[in-house]
């Protein structure tokens, strides 16, 4: 393996294609980890691989002129020792289009605040004349944290450049906007229709355009899907069916214009101040019940990155020892993903056979289940000298009661988190109170909630935790 790529030290392979790989890499100077995504020069000889390598400068070009929370940066490009080579973010998470195959049902409040994310990023990327053209699940990547990025600037418009030859379609099929099929042109609102797929895809549960490629591009340019309630009528969306039909027009003039207004339609059928993130509890269920490898078979695929928890420490009120040892035991059967499980249910319960159970709900093999909860009598405290079975007093022994949860707490907490996040802070307490053990667990909870490191601090100063 390569040891260095410019002033990039690699650390490790994490994707491997035909035309190149990706690589785990760290920034001595700036002193940050990053994503380096290569592609092989020897094998763009013919025009086909060259088109392949103008892509991925355009990918450079295009992310890298704007920054946004929500969309993958990127920091460099470069070719160096036959390797062409884009240095971006370091992303940890999954694509969108992992979720679908495992079949995820999106509640309400995520699908919604997915759908907000991704037309907030696109608007700003369209405001610096970028048009991404190519928005599909593959694309949108779900951080660990449950916030959005879009990746892949591959085939993006910039301002009046083109970079699609004359006679060439490019994009994904059954995401396309019904010009691009028809060599029409293309500008922000290509992206909208893309969008509406995707928001369709949340809702019903499936692809509002399917078939052979030449049945999707029919069925796009000429046939309206179903409204998506029909497809999933036991969920009580239908208030979405009509901001889903206008996304979908197929004259982009009957469409949302920009898509800071498909977002603002929305929210407004949404009638819930919507959340900044997808929830904990999809994401930690989604990423346990799957190990997924880097995907790089095509260079110009964004890397993910590989799944990794963080360093930040467990929950007070438990011995370290026994949570250190209940995380090498649920590693075993969900991967890296356990220590974010068990920090979620150690903000639940200081019991241990109540962290085992809450653990064992979110593993869906009945056989991984029962065989993570036989070995729940076989931990020990740090002061044990053998691995001897805890008795079920000593397994309370470790237990520090916290301040009681009760309405002025709720509601101190409610107004400070209101600082960062407005009127959602109300529903975020809730569903915290709902959880929380203590005060203390509600607190962090709360805290959770925020996106960075120094507003989750100073939250937490300002209630005195």
């Amino acid at each position: 393996m390569l040891e260095y790529l410019g002033k990039y030290k690699i650390t490790e392979e994490i994707g491997r294609g035909a035309m190149g790989m990706v690589f785990k890499a760290f920034d001595p100077q700036i002193r940050r980890t990053v994503a380096i995504k290569t592609i092989r020069k020897e094998l763009l000889e013919h025009s086909e691989a060259a088109s392949l390598l103008a892509r991925f400068k355009n990918e450079a070009q295009a992310a890298g002129r704007i920054s946004h929370p929500g969309i993958i940066a990127v920091y460099d490009y470069d070719e160096e020792q036959s390797l062409a080579y884009i240095v971006m973010e370091y992303v940890q998470g999954s694509g969108l289009d992992q979720y679908f195959k495992r079949g995820t049902r999106f509640a309400a409040r995520d699908l919604v605040s997915i759908m907000a994310q991704l037309l907030d990023a696109l608007d700003f990327a369209h405001e610096q004349g970028v048009v991404h053209r190519d928005i599909k699940p593959a694309n949108l990547m779900l951080m660990v944290n449950g916030r959005l990025k879009v990746a892949d600037f591959g085939i993006a418009r910039i301002d009046a450049s083109e970079l699609t030859q004359v006679g060439i379609i490019m994009g994904t099929p059954g995401y396309m906007a019904p010009e691009q099929y028809t060599h029409q042109g293309i500008d922000r609102r290509a992206d909208v229709f893309s969008a509406g797929v995707i928001f369709y895809q949340l809702l019903a549960g499936a692809k509002p355009f399917t078939g052979s490629n030449e049945l999707i591009y029919h069925r796009i340019v000429n046939e309206n899907p179903p409204p998506p309630s029909q497809l999933q009528p036991d969920r009580e969306l239908s208030h979405f069916d009509s901001v889903v039909a206008k996304a979908l027009a197929k004259k982009p003039e009957d469409r949302y214009q920009t898509a800071l207004e498909f977002r603002e339609a929305i929210l407004s059928a949404h009638h819930i101040p919507v959340s900044p993130s997808v929830s904990e509890e999809t994401i930690i269920y989604d990423i346990s019940t799957v190990n997924r490898p880097v995907d790089a078979t095509s260079p110009s695929r964004p890397s993910t990155g590989s799944l990794s928890l963080g360093t930040t420490g467990f929950p007070p009120g438990w011995d370290l020892t026994i949570l250190k040892q209940v995380e090498q035991q649920l590693t075993q059967i969900v991967g890296p993903v356990a220590r974010v499980m068990i920090k979620r249910a150690a903000r639940m319960t200081t019991d241990l056979e109540k962290l085992y159970q809450i653990l064992a709900d979110d593993i869906a093999n009945g056989e991984d289940r029962t065989s993570f909860l036989s070995k729940r009598g076989v931990v020990t405290t740090s002061t044990d000298a053998t691995k001897t079975p805890l008795s079920s007093e000593r397994l309370t022994a470790f237990e520090q009661p916290g301040e009681q949860l009760n309405t002025e707490v709720i509601e101190r907490a409610t107004r400070q988190l209101a600082v960062y996040l407005g009127p959602i802070a109300k529903v975020l307490a809730k569903k915290a109170a709902a959880k929380a053990t203590d005060a203390r667990s509600f607190h962090l909870l709360m805290a959770d909630s925020l996106p960075t490191e120094s507003e989750k601090q100073a939250f937490l100063k300002s209630v005195g935790v």
